[in-house]
């Protein structure tokens, strides 16, 4: 037999999935207005920043080379995509502080001691991978590209295409750069060892040029440029692991129990 107070009970249920759905809705809305007001205050720099990008290719062309725009609204859409895009990197900290203060009241204090340093890493090698794209690779890249044709033939790149192309790469860059964090947090979990991960590193080198191959231009030079930094990245993200102390499982138990309100 139901008793008079189910919908009662059922409603005191609801309430705080809805709490946590107005708190999620609140770190959004936050998030957005972020990158929006960055986004209003760099568009009038619109055409600057594009001009900065493209700065590693309009070095390397011969002198009154310029770039090109082979669809009518592309000087118009692709320093606008290039100036939201930056707005989202500028703001990731701030978006991912929003998601700390969503996520951080269901976590345990010794998780939150090593989610902060963790989130704060990621923070940094992603703008460390990205800035490694532009200031070593895509000179060396683009410098290969402009070399390598045949004389007869003028190098006029689509402004559009360029940004497409380069936008991969800084992603592409952004994301190998967290190798170390991802190699840490598989040997803390448990999920591996050191000493695991130390056999594979034949096939981990094959699978780093098989992403080159996959995440860069079809030619060596730009394969090789992702390749050996991914796998420095996954080296390092063993050194680090070596420090890591795991506690018997008792004693994590007990960690956890205590940490319980």
């Amino acid at each position: 037999m139901t008793s008079s107070r189910d919908p009662q009970d059922k409603d005191q249920a609801q309430a705080p999935l809805i709490e946590h759905l107005i708190e999620l809705r609140s770190r959004m809305i936050r998030a957005l207005v972020a990158i929006l007001v960055i986004f209003l205050g760099l568009y009038a720099f619109a055409n600057d920043i594009y001009s900065f990008v493209a700065q590693p290719l309009m070095a390397l062309l011969p002198e009154g080379s310029q770039m090109i725009a082979t669809e009518v609204a592309s000087p118009f859409l692709a320093p606008f995509k290039l100036t939201l895009v930056v707005a989202v990197f500028i703001a990731v900290p701030f978006v991912l502080h929003q998601a700390w203060a969503f996520i951080a009241p269901g976590l345990y204090d010794n998780e939150k001691r090593l989610a902060i340093p963790l989130l704060v890493s990621s923070v940094g090698l992603f703008y460390a991978g990205a800035a490694f794209a532009y200031y070593v690779v895509f000179p060396l890249l683009f410098q290969f590209f402009t070399q390598t044709g045949p004389e007869d033939v003028a190098v006029m790149t689509d402004i559009n295409q360029y940004l497409n192309f380069v936008l991969k790469l800084f992603f592409a860059f952004g994301v190998a750069f967290e190798i170390p964090i991802a190699t840490f947090l598989m040997i803390y979990s448990g999920a591996t060892t050191v000493e695991s991960l130390s056999k594979k590193r034949p096939y981990i080198l094959l699978g780093c040029f098989v992403i080159g191959m996959l995440l860069t231009p079809p030619d060596v030079i730009s394969q090789s440029l992702l390749a050996v930094p991914m796998y420095l990245l996954y080296e390092v993200g063993i050194l680090f692991g070596r420090l890591v102390k795991r506690k018997p499982a008792d004693e994590s138990d007990e960690d956890t129990e205590s940490d319980e309100p």
